[in-house]
């Protein structure tokens, strides 16, 4: 699986591609948490290429509820359709009855898509949501089935590979975990990381990723509100190239701190002693 998804460019670790393979190989949802950008939401979009399935994702958010996540009805289509029969004469109303709760008038959201196809869905950012729809969950992720009350129950005929990421601004509740195979996503270590910028930035010069992956590796040990994470180290890489730096140097760093920290206490905290996280190891 290392191999799999470097194929498709996400550099994965051998335990979070370890999780990524018994998730599939066992049909169990994976639980992946970690720091943000860390790259739990990228491994979906990368299985989603190795296995040669369409990606679907559900981001989060508080308050979503089943007409958001699920399904919802078309009810202007179903209000045409009653009228022209109406129009037409004759109407049957069990028939019409049936007939305004069928497949037709379904609008399926990101989780029935998930289960109509054979697909990898994405539940991004679940500690966002309400613990109600978390527990709402729970007969998907059990049985890869859904039940509409109109309409009857829909079972996937291939499941789908479930990728749940959470921040973990809060926990995620015992009786999901227990249905799930669970991860921890750590910040790659600084040859992977140099390895990651070096791919995302290939016109960047190979000092250049290196050296970024080692101040944002210094940073992360800082106290800082926002950590950077890999995204930030891409970006990063991307803006000094466009300066033409080739390597981190003072000057550049100074300017484009912007790229790497997002909060302006952190860059007033790092900009006061830059010189000493941009020199090079003894």
């Amino acid at each position: 699986m290392v191999d799999d998804l470097a194929r498709v460019g996400y550099l994965a670790d051998e335990g979070t591609a370890t999780a990524a393979w018994l998730a599939w190989r066992t049909s169990r949802p994976l639980l992946l948490e970690g720091e943000p950008g860390v790259g739990k939401t990228s491994l979906a979009t990368a299985l989603a290429q190795v296995l040669g399935r369409d990606l679907v994702r559900l981001q989060c958010y508080e308050g979503i509820d089943a007409s958001a996540a699920l399904y919802d009805w078309d009810h202007p289509r179903q209000l045409l359709h009653v009228r022209a029969l109406e129009a037409a004469g004759g109407v049957d109303a069990d028939a019409l009855e049936h007939d305004l709760w069928s497949r037709r008038f379904l609008l399926p959201r990101p989780l029935l898509r998930s289960l109509e196809a054979p697909s990898v869905l994405l539940v991004d950012e679940l500690d966002r949501a309400d613990d109600e729809f978390e527990a709402f969950l729970l007969e998907l992720l059990s049985d890869f089935a859904v039940t509409i009350p109109e309409y009857g129950t829909v079972t996937a005929e291939v499941p789908p590979l479930v990728v749940v990421t959470s921040n973990r601004t809060r926990e995620v509740h015992d009786a999901l975990k227990r249905r799930c195979y669970y991860h921890w996503v750590e910040h790659p270590d600084l040859e992977r990381e140099t390895a990651i910028v070096r791919r995302s930035v290939p016109e960047a010069d190979a000092a250049l990723a290196a050296g970024v992956a080692r101040v944002v590796a210094r940073l992360r040990d800082e106290d800082l509100l926002k950590a950077p994470g890999v995204a930030e180290s891409i970006d990063w890489a991307r803006t000094l190239h466009a300066l033409g730096a080739t390597t981190v140097e003072p000057a550049a760093a100074a300017r484009t701190l912007g790229a790497v920290l997002k909060y302006r206490e952190d860059q007033q905290r790092v900009a006061a002693h830059l010189a000493e996280l941009l020199a090079e190891p003894a």
